[in-house]
């Protein structure tokens, strides 16, 4: 069904980087979203995989409104009692030694990075800098980020990028043992691809990667910057698999919207580290920190993530049931409340997100194909039924 109020969009003083112009939104309720105009959106995007609470939480915004009345800035010359906290209870969560707070997704994946470089170094020395990542991945926009992003479109204006990037078929075997030495640094990679495709790692292949990165003391990265924190049905999706991260990077729903992303680092990686090699002023600060502390304990929660399996397994259930309906609808990709289904017509790909728009549903995409859904993970199984009930109609249209 149509809004009824026709979507209010403007074109902002934005650089064009960014879209032509811009659904104006002006509230969030649960999983809802409403624009200016009064129109309410059903939200299968949720911010890009951040917003994994939904919209309108008391409990959220009153921790944040307290911590802003004691101190919201301090720098990292000092700490307080939230970030403090935080840093423990992420810490605990796997092989890891300390946090590096920072801003972003694509700040936790610098810091990764130059983690891993400085392990290198001072473990091999000099010529051991190399980063495999693989196709299809996405890590981020920065220069080194992008420099393992390997998008012709993303990385094409910025060259040169960082010395040493080197890509590999995802899921291949043979392709990761041909081009896998000791002279690498790192090896970067998503267990289940974002913006890529919504590709899942290959229990074969994540066994041999952890092989291979083991015998030639080659650090393993974890992008879980989309994935972390339960949107998989797990508290982290490499806990689904045979991967151990040696550097974990961290972001979008950590701290509800608000910017905050973390590395974790084992003590390996720790001991090496010395004063002033790395920092940030804003990283980890107290309000963003408090906010995350309660995120976590609400997401960490066992049956919290039982119940985000659950509701994921009945959305691979409702977009297989769709796909089998149109020829139009391809496999069904993903994990967890990150899932999507390819469109064999790509071509339609932009109608079909514009369109969802136009009857009050909000989609992402992903790579050149696909359809990619990640609502807020307080969404209910009814919910989710009415968003894909709605996508059909949108389907209908193509």
């Amino acid at each position: 069904m149509l809004i009824s109020n026709k979507a209010i969009k403007h074109k902002p003083f934005f650089p064009n980087n960014y879209a032509s112009d811009f659904l104006m939104l002006d509230k969030g309720e649960g999983v809802y979203l409403y624009d200016t105009n009064g129109n309410k959106y059903l939200d299968f995007a949720a911010g890009i995989s951040v917003n994994a609470l939904g919209y309108g939480n008391e409990d959220l915004a009153k921790t944040a409104y307290d911590q802003m009345k004691k101190l919201i800035h301090v720098s990292n010359l000092y700490s307080t009692e939230p970030a403090v906290k935080l840093a423990e209870k992420l810490v605990a969560t796997g092989p890891f030694e300390a946090v590096h707070f920072c801003n972003s997704g694509t700040e936790a994946i610098e810091a990764a990075i130059k983690y891993a470089r400085l392990y290198a170094l001072r473990t091999k020395g000099t010529g051991h800098h190399k980063l495999m990542s693989f196709t299809e991945g996405f890590h981020g926009r920065t220069l080194g980020a992008l420099s393992v992003t390997h998008k012709e479109k993303y990385q094409a204006p910025f060259q040169p990028l960082l010395d040493g990037s080197v890509l590999a078929k995802y899921n291949d075997i043979a392709d990761l043992k041909a081009k896998l030495d000791f002279s690498y640094a790192a090896v970067i990679i998503e267990v289940v691809q974002g913006e890529g495709g919504l590709e899942v790692i290959d229990p074969g292949f994540a066994k041999e990667l952890q092989a291979l990165c083991q015998k030639l003391d080659v650090l393993v990265i974890i992008d879980e910057v989309q994935t972390g924190l339960s949107r998989t049905g797990s508290l982290f999706a490499w806990q689904d698999t045979t991967l151990t991260p040696d550097i974990l990077a961290l972001s979008k729903p950590l701290a509800a919207g608000l910017p905050l992303g973390a590395t974790l680092i084992p003590a390996k990686v720790n001991k090496l580290v010395q004063k002033g090699e790395h920092g940030t002023t804003f990283g980890g600060g107290p309000v963003t920190t408090a906010v995350a502390l309660k995120v976590f304990e609400k997401l960490s929660d066992p049956a919290f993530i039982q119940e985000v399996a659950d509701k994921g397994k009945y959305l691979a259930g409702l977009l297989e049931e769709l796909s089998s309906r149109y020829d139009i609808l391809g496999e069904v990709k993903g994990k967890g409340l990150l899932a999507g289904m390819v469109l064999k017509d790509s071509e339609k790909l932009g109608k079909l997100y514009d369109t969802a728009i136009d009857h009050g549903l909000l989609l992402l995409v992903a790579g050149k194909d696909r359809i990619r859904i990640a609502p807020p993970l307080v969404i209910t199984k009814d919910e989710l039924k009415k968003g894909v009930e709605i996508l059909e109609e949108v389907i209908r249209t193509l």
